[in-house]
């Protein structure tokens, strides 16, 4: 995993400030583009999250029915498990559907409430089962939002899908909280990780283009020209698609 520690960031002169003026401008303009990008990922995460736990307790519930200490211990355990994360998840759904008291939610997902677990009780009290896992990725991506980003880290790298979306979302979550720490060059190895994870039309592309971005930002043009190129070449009709020869032109610049 990589460390939390804050990396400084070297300032320009004056005279470069002057000189790459609209070349900052269009950095800012496209970083601002990246957030709202953000934003519709959880708005997406947000939708599909009954299917994602679904079929994630659906196959943690149908591979463990077999004799001995799985009949009589693991598989009661794992079936426990998920009927708690029932709750938390509710209280996630929520916070991203009601504005006014997101955070309020996000922490009842996180620490349970009204008697019910939450995330990080079920991390906790159901360790190696199905459900804890889910429950890595749902504290994560709640940290993520309350904007304690050293926790998502740690929540989301403890996290494991072989999963084509919930997978490549993981790994992109832990690549949004290392920008947000200005550790750009951990954000950027997340992100490869994330569009490396699987080829897809919601994913790859996004991570694509946060990729592109952060490379031009830290120097790495060849990187960022790959990236660049891979998207126009493969997802001309993503919403990052759309954004690619501005980047370009950017890079050019």
């Amino acid at each position: 995993m990589a460390t939390y520690k804050r990396r400084g960031y070297k300032s320009k002169t004056n005279k470069q400030e002057q000189a790459n003026q609209n070349q900052d401008s269009t950095t800012a303009e496209v970083f601002s583009s990246l957030d709202e990008t953000a934003s519709k990922t959880e708005q997406w995460v947000a939708k599909y999250q009954k299917y994602i736990l679904a079929s994630i307790v659906g196959v943690a519930v149908s591979t463990i029915c077999f004799l001995g200490y799985s009949q009589y211990v693991l598989q009661p355990k794992e079936i426990e498990a998920a009927n708690e994360l029932y709750y938390p998840q509710q209280y996630f759904e929520l916070a991203l559907q009601d504005g006014t008291a997101k955070d309020s939610l996000l922490t009842l997902a996180l620490y349970g409430g009204e008697g019910k677990y939450g995330f990080i009780d079920i991390i906790e009290e159901y360790s190696g089962t199905k459900a804890a896992n889910m429950a890595e990725y749902g504290a994560g991506m709640a940290s993520l939002n309350l904007k304690d980003y050293q926790n998502a880290i740690s929540y989301l790298d403890g996290f494991s899908s072989d999963d084509a979306i919930l997978g490549a979302l993981a790994k992109g979550g832990v690549g949004d909280a290392f920008s947000q720490l200005d550790q750009y060059e951990d954000a950027l190895e997340y992100y490869i990780a994330a569009f490396d994870h699987s080829d897809n039309s919601f994913t790859t592309p996004k991570f694509l283009y946060k990729a592109a971005v952060l490379a031009i930002e830290l120097g790495q043009k060849s990187k960022a020209k790959s990236y660049i190129e891979e998207i126009k070449s493969n997802y001309p009709d993503s919403a990052e698609g759309q954004y690619a020869e501005a980047l370009a032109a950017m890079l050019g610049a």
